[in-house]
């Protein structure tokens, strides 16, 4: 199997059981609007987007802006499916020395064709939202003049959960897609890129401990009232695992 289709097949192994996801009270989907601020860019992700003198930056999927606000480019353009996350993104891009702001609401590269090119694109934490991974990346270099920046978890962003999952549902969880696989698949498709992995911070450093709760508990499928039991089993299972991503960049072909 190609890699393209190996990360396709792996990404829909997370489908969530019909039935628990019928029962589920909330969505299990989405994050707080605020874990991904401006002032959350990773160190090695902004690196690799490096000083763009007068030119631009798009940010694909672009949340709060931390990924792009931080470079300081006098434009930024901003694609994200969520409408509140792109007004926060403009707040931020404001505050900054960025003179020219513009974005789109939509999913990538479903609205590639209405956003112009820039200097560099740069795209972080949505790679494992994205099936069709072949038509996305080509997308992204074809929108890119000097380079493409691409961030990813080494592990799917839910793996953490499997340990929760199995003690409240009986069901195994995947493993992956992982960042690993993700530079498979750019070989496939003829991306020379480079790469540097690297220890993140928890995003969830600063955030109040019913906030999380809340959060891990939607993420089960279970309704509020189970939220003790879900404390109870997180303080058994805490995640200790290595929180590391990569950064991958490439030569842009707009």
């Amino acid at each position: 199997m190609r890699a393209t289709e190996r990360w396709a097949a792996e990404l829909a192994a997370w489908a969530i059981d019909p039935e628990l996801l019928a029962a589920a009270p909330e969505s299990p989907y989405g994050f707080p609007p605020g874990l991904f601020g401006a002032d959350r860019g990773a160190a090695a992700t902004l690196a690799a987007v490096g000083d763009v003198g007068p030119g631009s930056v798009l940010d694909v999927g672009c949340g709060g802006g931390a990924a792009s606000v931080p470079v300081g480019a006098p434009e930024l353009l901003g694609v994200d499916e969520s409408a509140e996350l792109l007004a926060r993104f403009t707040a931020a891009a404001l505050r900054s020395p960025a003179t020219a702001v513009r974005t789109w609401v939509g999913r990538w590269p479903d609205v590639a064709d209405r956003v112009p090119a820039a200097d560099v694109v740069v795209c972080a934490n949505v790679a494992y939202n994205v099936p069709d991974v072949a038509a996305f990346v080509t997308a992204l270099t074809a929108h890119a003049r000097r380079r493409v920046v691409v961030e990813l978890t080494d592990v799917h962003p839910w793996t953490s959960l499997g340990g929760l999952w199995w003690h409240f549902h009986g069901q195994e969880r995947p493993t992956g897609p992982t960042a690993a696989l993700f530079g498979e698949v750019l070989a496939e498709l003829g991306v020379a890129a480079e790469q540097v992995t690297w220890t993140r911070a928890d995003p969830w450093r600063d955030a109040p401990d019913d906030v999380v709760l809340a959060f891990t508990r939607r993420r089960l499928c279970l309704p509020v009232e189970r939220e003790p039991e879900v404390a109870a089993a997180m303080r058994r299972t805490p995640d200790d695992r290595p929180r590391t991503a990569t950064t991958f960049w490439w030569p842009g072909g707009a």
